[in-house]
């Protein structure tokens, strides 16, 4: 993770209270992480610290996009970005970050780096599934989509398959009646 110095924090030298970074994140950032899905991305990330004397509250903010490719059509768009991160700090014998909420540092520590948390939450707000505006409100066209609607399937053909144990007690019911 070399380059990702600008988002170490030095907490130790900073006064009790709310202090504010901002962070600009483009596609070199991801590259630190060896991720490369997206063909270009600009998220402004805001981190809201606060530091109390036993512990600290962090609320990490991401806005901006991200050009991927459309999972149906492969055509590029801009995923919005929109997500917040809350992180609760605290100080123990180990460094420990099993909780997603809660990262516990060494009593020792005098600075983390927040880089891991703003990489998983751009990440994670991207859906698994990627499908371009234009395709979900019917206004693309694209040869892929042409090519879709022509395999589709047109009917679903079913067959009735029964069980012969059944048929044979339908058959009991229907010899009652007569």
């Amino acid at each position: 993770m070399k380059g990702l110095k600008e988002f170490s924090i030095q907490f130790v030298g900073l006064k009790e209270g709310k202090h504010e970074f901002k962070y600009s994140i483009d596609n070199k950032f991801f590259e630190a992480f060896n991720f490369d899905e997206y063909v270009s991305s600009s998220i402004e990330v805001s981190l809201n610290f606060v530091k109390k004397s036993t512990l600290f509250e962090l609320v990490f903010i991401a806005e901006g996009s991200v050009e991927v490719p459309c999972d149906v059509t492969n055509e590029l768009y801009d995923q919005e970005i929109d997500s917040e991160l809350p992180l609760v700090v605290k100080f123990g014998p180990e460094f420990n970050d099993d909780n997603e909420e809660i990262l516990i540092l060494p009593h020792e520590a005098y600075e983390f780096n927040v880089a891991q948390f703003i990489y998983e939450m751009i990440v994670l707000a991207v859906p698994n599934k990627r499908v371009h505006p234009k395709v979900l409100d019917g206004t693309m066209e694209s040869e892929a989509l042409k090519k879709l609607k022509e395999l589709e399937i047109k009917k679903v053909k079913t067959v009735e398959i029964t069980d012969p144990r059944w048929d044979k007690l339908k058959n009991l019911i229907t010899e009652k009646k007569t």
